[in-house]
């Protein structure tokens, strides 16, 4: 069982990250002290002074109770004191995160930061790389990981898998665990051992669902389980396609351009394109919904349903109610 702080600042600019990162400590969170255990606080109501009152609030909830806190990257300096009486205040059992989706005109303020670190908590950056300087920055993450990446290597290595810093960071774990310490990556290595098909093919059925196509989308899952891939990973793709579509479906009926949000999107233009297209037709209503199925999908992965027998009945239930 993963062990929490009390505080965390997740902040930058690259917004994919971010919403992984957010994605992951809510189903950490939540196979910790279940869904009552993690109250969400949304960017349009979260204020420190609105987090604070939820921090010094009784609850019933059983277990470590979290707190995620969106939208960070709009307030000001001097709102800050009532969080600050709150966070100096001893917190029993509970985790609060902050998250900043910054751009150029918009961040989270540095008493945030200060506050967090002083409550004993992390501040982590996830900062966008300029694409031509992703070969550089690969050859340095290759470097902590024990391996000597050639400059071919990794600009093949970026033309290979993208310019996702996550998903490069991935596969430079997995070169790691194949050449084993102190090894030597070249382009060879990079061909053969990067990005494989599974991956994208889960991102194929991910999108399915959002895109409506059900026939499409059980014909993938039934071939990704034929080759052996695991219901809990490919529910795990499933969950954050769904999530960031419910995010760009949100903004769009709020009055948001859909070129602002493309922006924001880290992916290549035409299936960011589509990726809105599919969002704005399937609507936010029905993408929490979709939400909601998958996460008792995510449930009974771990254990908590029917078992493995029937884990592929339910996910294929899922998928037909989702996208038929």
């Amino acid at each position: 069982m993963p062990e929490f702080k009390t505080a965390y600042l997740i902040h930058g600019d690259d917004h994919g990250r971010i919403a992984e990162r957010r994605a992951r400590l809510r189903t950490l969170a939540e196979s910790q002290s279940g869904a009552a255990g993690v109250e969400l606080l949304e960017a349009d109501a979260a204020t420190p002074e609105s987090v604070a009152a939820t921090l010094n609030a009784p609850t019933f909830a059983l277990g470590r109770r979290f707190i995620v806190v969106d939208g960070t990257e709009r307030w000001k300096e001097k709102d800050l004191e009532p969080l600050a009486r709150a966070l100096d205040a001893p917190l029993q059992d509970m985790t609060v995160a902050f998250f900043a989706r910054e751009d150029s005109r918009a961040k989270a303020p540095a008493g945030l930061h200060a506050l967090v670190e002083r409550a004993g908590g992390d501040v982590s950056a996830e900062q966008n790389v300029k694409p031509w300087e992703l070969p550089k920055w690969v050859i340095a993450r290759a470097h902590e990981l024990g391996l000597e990446l050639e400059a071919d290597a990794a600009r093949a290595l970026v033309a290979h898998v993208g310019d996702r810093q996550q998903r490069l960071l991935r596969e430079l774990e997995k070169l790691a665990l194949s050449v084993g310490p102190a090894g030597r990556v070249s382009v060879t290595e990079v061909e053969a051992l990067a990005a494989p098909s599974a991956e994208r093919r889960a991102w194929t059925l991910a999108d399915a669902l959002v895109a409506g196509d059900a026939p499409l989308a059980t014909r993938t899952y039934l071939a990704l389980r034929a080759q052996g891939e695991r219901v809990s990973g490919l529910i795990y793709w499933m969950a954050g396609r769904v999530r960031t579509a419910h995010e760009i479906a949100s903004a769009l009926e709020a009055g948001q351009p859909a070129s602002q949000v493309k922006r924001s999107l880290r992916m290549p233009a035409r299936a960011a394109d589509r990726l809105i297209a599919d969002a704005g037709r399937f609507g936010a209503a029905r993408l929490r919904d979709a939400i909601a199925e998958i996460a008792d999908l995510e449930h009974d992965s771990r254990g908590g349903g029917p078992g493995a027998a029937g884990e592929d009945a339910a996910t294929l239930r899922a998928i037909q109610r989702i996208a038929g």
